[in-house]
């Protein structure tokens, strides 16, 4: 067995980092790899000044193929259930992240690879990317949160038509109905790294209070959603970084962020 870690990360940009999985031969999302994301995401979380986290493969043709088949195949119930956990905990970590996330997907991403797309904050696809919850066919159902994220993201009938028929989505098709955010025409690397530079300039607090309000449109009544986003609001101006942004805005001069 190689000592080669399956998962690395690197610096990119200042407050950018890009992790790499690279586990041959198609990124399956076994307990080496899923212990590397975890691994990726604590280095991240110590570093303490991450804004922009971007998550793509070293493998050609291929984001991540899903969850580690042939581990399934070894596994008792118990088991099953704690390797179902380790595959959330990644997805549940990568969510609530103090950063935002880009997934740079080219190739296939399916099953657990799009469950792990879609923790992400967004989805930047190349050319020859195709995206599907093909767990049906395997007698399950997507169990590292596609069945939740997936209708959010493109509602509920197509979720349903996308799961049910095990079918994979091509990258256009993924930009249409809302599965992925951007398209780039050749290298998903650099387009995910071009979305991360538009983000870096803006404030984190503000952002990832976007995010929180977005996502409570989906969890709670209009009104208890008009009353959340007003809470944000108010902590921003107080305790965020609203003040740096006015001050600058007045002064006409570039903000400057933490």
């Amino acid at each position: 067995m190689s000592d080669t870690p399956v998962v690395t990360w690197t610096t990119d940009a200042p407050g950018v980092v890009v992790v790499t999985m690279d586990r041959p031969p198609a990124n399956a999302l076994g307990i080496p790899l899923l212990d590397g994301l975890h691994a990726a995401i604590d280095a991240a979380e110590q570093a303490g000044d991450v804004k922009v986290m971007v998550i793509t493969s070293a493998r050609e043709g291929f984001f991540a193929a899903g969850a580690d088949i042939k581990h399934m195949s070894t596994i008792d119930a118990a088991s099953f259930l704690a390797y179902g956990d380790r595959m959330r905990a990644v997805n549940d970590r990568l969510a609530a992240a103090g950063w935002i996330s880009i997934a740079a997907v080219d190739g296939l991403a399916l099953g657990g690879g799009l469950e792990l797309a879609m923790a992400c904050t967004l989805r930047v696809a190349g050319p020859r990317a195709k995206l599907g919850l093909p767990e049906v066919r395997l007698g399950l159902i997507p169990g590292a949160g596609g069945t939740q994220r997936l209708p959010q993201l493109v509602g509920r009938g197509r979720a349903l038509d996308i799961m049910l028929t095990a079918r994979q989505v091509p990258a256009d098709e993924a930009l249409r109905i809302g599965l992925v955010d951007r398209l780039a025409e050749d290298d998903v690397v650099k387009g995910a790294l071009e979305l991360a530079g538009d983000l870096v300039g803006s404030s984190l607090p503000a952002q990832l209070a976007v995010v929180r309000t977005v996502d409570a449109a989906f969890a709670m009544p209009l009104e208890e959603g008009f009353a959340f986003e007003a809470q944000q609001e108010q902590g921003l101006f107080e305790d965020g970084e609203a003040a740096e942004g006015i001050a600058a805005f007045v002064a006409k001069r570039p903000p400057s962020f933490a």
